[in-house]
């Protein structure tokens, strides 16, 4: 999966699974260590964004540059993008029941940013939205296969 991607999906999961720990919902236990995992990898290579996360939703989170700072430390990082890859393939599995109205706010910023992503890139977040969507309703295995 191209490193921008990976980046939103991750992002987004982090974002998810934080919102429903904060409501006092449960998520898998792999989707949980996997997150931990990619949340401290990401720390040693951008601490910054890992403060900005860790204050959304209480604070808005610019989603268009956290993805693109992920995106930068997963090309820069091969533990960075190992853990954002495990982190989208549990995601993929399990996702938190809130992951797709986190990737459309994701898209939704990305889209009105400046920066000019990739019709691929946009392409894939929908694909990624539809997946989660699905299986967070019906919950027979639809991956994202992006």
């Amino acid at each position: 999966m191209e490193p921008l991607t990976a980046g939103a999906i991750a992002v987004g999961t982090v974002i998810a699974t934080k919102a429903l720990e904060k409501t006092g919902e449960k998520v898998g236990e792999t989707l949980w260590d996997k997150t931990g995992k990619f949340l401290a990898s990401l720390e040693k290579q951008s601490p910054g964004t890992i403060t900005a996360i860790e204050k959304a939703p209480e604070q808005p989170l610019d989603y268009g540059k956290a993805v693109l700072e992920v995106e930068s430390a997963v090309k820069a990082n091969p533990e960075v993008n190992q853990a954002a890859q495990e982190l989208v393939a549990a995601a993929e599995t399990n996702p938190p029941s809130n992951l797709a109205e986190i990737l459309r706010q994701i898209l939704e910023a990305v889209e009105k940013s400046q920066h000019p992503y990739t019709p691929a890139f946009i392409q894939n977040i929908q694909k990624a939205i539809n997946a989660a969507q699905t299986q967070t309703i019906d919950q027979r295995g639809s991956t994202f296969n992006i």
